[in-house]
């Protein structure tokens, strides 16, 4: 008798697949709800997946954004508002959300990354969204703003906006009517898109909260002006809380925060100023972040270099880079070097 050959495995996956996608063109929802919906301006497929099924229009957000990208839909969905029901198709229901018309003009900003709470607040106003001091008040951590937020550790009261560092620096779109409240929730949702579940595992797996992290990559972004230097100066915070010896980062950066200035050469009575945030006089990390971190400081923060780096100081010759040392011998003969660059 014939032996029957076993299917290979990466075939069946890919015949499963296929199953699945011919069902979910003709899924069905009971029982049938018709709703006028409102798709945002800049709303990613898991955003608008997620709006349906909030909404009881689809039963599977996850199958939803699986047959756009298979059907080349995710990039074409358009803001506006619609009247869908329940009992349509998932493919229709995609098909209807190309021809959306949009019913207020939108507003397009950049966030750049580093920008503190108050450089976002004055940039709203400039764009003349709303007034700085509606955002600023809001970023204090008011309402669907401290929900968003209860996840990512204990926040410090020391901590002047409960929302610096995790506005996240990116291109939005938002109506011309768009209130603080709105604009905030959107880009602390952006955030957490961002640090997903692979960052709260390796967050979670170096032994630190999300707060602590993403304090962490503020002084990064901060202190890095090259892309590849931001893993050593990383690894250089690390090894500084990891020492029982050396447990001040004296980052330059939190003394301009405090001061509200980026200050190009501190004095020593800068370095004197009575704050949580002075990493000179308190060691460990400060109350918060300093400012928002890209994905590529908060990638940073969550995989520093595999350094023995105690000390870095910025070379002072215009390339923005910085000199790395393990001992302090080295890093004051690094620091005479910059000085000369200076001159």
């Amino acid at each position: 008798m014939p032996k029957i050959k076993p299917v290979p495995f990466f075939l069946s996956v890919i015949l499963l697949l296929c199953i699945t996608l011919f069902f979910i063109s003709f899924l069905r929802v009971r029982p049938i709800v018709t709703k006028e919906i409102e798709i945002p301006l800049g709303s990613s497929t898991a955003h608008i997946a997620s709006i349906l099924q909030e909404e009881g229009l689809i039963q599977n957000a996850f199958l939803f954004q699986l047959l756009a990208k298979y059907k080349g839909y995710d990039k074409k969905l358009q803001a506006g508002r619609y009247q869908l029901n329940s009992n349509m198709s998932l493919e229709e229901i995609l098909l209807e959300l190309q021809t959306g018309i949009v019913k207020k003009e939108g507003i397009r900003f950049t966030i750049p990354e580093g920008f503190t709470v108050e450089q976002i607040a004055a940039r709203m106003e400039e764009y003349q969204l709303v007034t700085k001091e509606d955002f600023l008040n809001f970023c204090r951590g008011e309402g669907s703003a401290a929900q968003l937020l209860q996840n990512v550790g204990e926040i410090p009261p020391q901590v002047r906006f409960r929302c610096e560092g995790y506005l996240f620096p990116d291109t939005y779109e938002v109506h011309a009517d768009a209130t603080a409240e709105e604009i905030v929730e959107m880009m602390l949702a952006r955030f957490f898109e961002v640090f997903d579940e692979e960052y709260r595992l390796q967050a979670e797996k170096i032994g630190f909260s999300i707060h602590q992290i993403v304090t962490i990559a503020s002084l990064i972004e901060k202190e890095a002006a090259l892309p590849e230097e931001r893993p050593l100066i990383s690894a250089v915070f690390h090894n500084r809380l990891n020492s029982e010896a050396s447990p001040f980062l004296q980052s330059c950066a939190t003394v301009q925060y405090i001061l509200g200035e980026n200050k190009p050469v501190l004095t020593y009575q800068d370095l004197e100023i009575d704050s949580p945030f002075n990493t000179y006089l308190y060691p460990n990390l400060p109350p918060g972040p300093i400012a928002s971190p890209g994905r590529q400081a908060l990638q940073a923060a969550l995989y520093p270099a595999d350094a023995d780096y105690m000390y870095f100081v910025s070379k002072e010759d215009g390339s923005g880079g910085h000199y790395f040392s393990r001992t302090l011998q080295e890093h004051n003969h690094f620091k005479s070097i910059a000085q000369q660059n200076r001159r």
